[in-house]
């Protein structure tokens, strides 16, 4: 079960979520074996935090946000930051939004660090940062509707449901796994926790600025403009044939 749009359109063009999205995917076709094959790049750029603790490869606190291990791992991460990025840039600003971003990456980069200090393990991944615009998006927009794509063996149901329901599981599930420790599935859960939190905590005065509760009377916690409502799918339906 993943997101992939909400029904909370933006005023003005997400020129940053573009450019960050265009970028990941182009660092990541430079270190992909099959097509750049720099993966000094990818060495050189994630993080290790046994070196940041020793003063070293302090570059991949930044760097780490534009790698990614995998085409799975990529696309998930492109494609929760494309359905909640453009919505809080268009709040923000688009050069605070940046900031926003950076820091709500190094905020998860230090949260992981926290935890395993001595880790020789490389982090890599955007999903830190990402977690910071979806703490973010729910404190401004706890009712907006998100559609949900259910996936179960080869059947699949798409559903509008609240952000904080969707956020919320996702958030519970990282505390989940981050205090079991599940470090053995390769997923820095406490980088997403850290990231997450740090998007609540930054965007917190931006929504006490807008009135906070009052903010959300406005408008019962939804977009500050009217919602979405996407066109049902021209895929036609084949009736199943009984025997």
């Amino acid at each position: 079960m993943f997101p992939i749009r909400d029904h909370n359109p933006s005023t003005r063009t997400p020129w940053v979520t573009r450019a960050i999205i265009l970028l990941n995917i182009a660092i990541f076709a430079l270190t992909s074996p099959a097509l750049g094959d720099m993966t000094d790049l990818w060495a050189e750029g994630a993080l290790y935090p046994a070196a940041i603790m020793q003063g070293v490869y302090l570059q991949g606190l930044v760097t780490h946000m534009f790698l990614h291990a995998g085409l799975m791992h990529i696309a998930g991460n492109m494609l929760f930051l494309w359905v909640f990025g453009d919505n809080l840039e268009d709040q923000l600003g688009h050069g605070r939004f940046l900031a926003f971003y950076l820091a709500c990456g190094l905020a998860a980069a230090g949260a992981q660090i926290a935890i395993e200090p001595l880790s020789a393990v490389p982090m890599v991944g955007a999903s830190g940062a990402i977690a910071g615009v979806m703490g973010g998006y729910l404190l401004l927009f706890p009712r907006a509707r998100v559609d949900v794509i259910f996936i179960f063996i080869i059947f699949f149901k798409i559903f509008p449901i609240p952000a904080w329901v969707i956020l919320g599981i996702w958030f519970g599930m990282q505390l989940l796994n981050g205090t079991a420790m599940t470090a053995g599935d390769g997923v820095a859960y406490w980088a997403h926790i850290g990231g997450f939190v740090a998007g609540v905590v930054l965007i917190w005065p931006f929504w006490a600025a807008r009135g906070g509760r009052a903010f959300w009377a406005e408008n019962a916690g939804r977009p500050p403009h009217p919602h979405l409502d996407y066109a049902r799918t021209r895929i036609p339906v084949v009736p199943r044939r009984r025997r």
